[in-house]
């Protein structure tokens, strides 16, 4: 039986992502094997403004599992369906992605033609990432040492990502962006959700295969 597409899935679980608060971001779907020994791996990404704690992701997680179960688009091929957020270093594609960032730093690329937001600066720079303001974000520049604020044009960005900080960001650049909202980790303190696999057992698909016992219901996520 032909795997399903990741449109195909996308169309499906978007209802109840949505129902749960989340934002549906992306489905990705692999397969490992031939054939008869053919393993396919599910990584659905979502997203929210407020905090995804552990339970959250492993109830929806199983929540997901059911309805894929229920539709039965892979048949008699076990599967492993992993839920999981964002990594820090996301692009910014959407305007909640930019919402969800404030507070960040980004590294960005401008379009051709477009102005540098400081006289002479380059087309590629890095950016504290301020509140989104219609078409036009705020962003930080200068770092610690010289801190300030400019606005930029969304139109102007062909491309911006998240960066990951070992280190705190300085008062003043937090201040300039409005600091980040509320359930968001704080700059250089990311504590990400891990992946959460359904069923709720973490790891590779060999070392699941190794423990978990051999079943025949496809509930509960992999089928042997």
């Amino acid at each position: 039986m032909p795997m399903p597409t990741e449109e195909r899935l996308s169309q499906l679980i978007a209802g109840l992502v949505e129902r749960r608060g989340f934002d549906l971001e992306g489905v990705d779907i692999s397969t490992s094997g031939k054939n008869a020994d053919a393993q396919a791996r599910v990584q659905v990404t979502v997203d929210s403004d407020g905090p995804s704690d552990l339970d959250t992701i492993a109830k929806l997680s199983t929540e997901l599992s059911e309805l894929l179960d229920e539709a039965g688009d892979f048949g008699e091929t076990p599967y492993l369906l992993e839920v999981t957020t964002p990594g820090v270093d996301r692009p910014l594609t959407v305007d909640r992605h930019w919402r969800r960032a404030q507070g960040r730093k980004v590294r960005i690329h401008l379009r051709a033609g477009a102005p540098a937001p400081d006289p002479g600066g380059s087309a590629k720079f890095e950016a504290r990432v301020g509140q989104l303001d219609g078409d036009t974000v705020a962003l930080v520049l200068g770092g610690k040492q010289k801190p300030h604020r400019v606005k930029v044009s969304l139109a102007d960005i062909a491309e911006a990502v998240v960066q990951v900080e070992f280190g705190k960001p300085g008062p003043r650049e937090m201040e300039l962006a409005g600091g980040v909202i509320p359930g968001r980790p704080v700059p250089g303190q990311e504590d990400d959700v891990p992946a959460v696999d359904a069923p709720d057992i973490a790891g590779t698909p060999d070392e699941l295969a190794e423990s978990v016992p051999a079943s025949d219901s496809p509930t509960e996520g992999i089928v042997e």
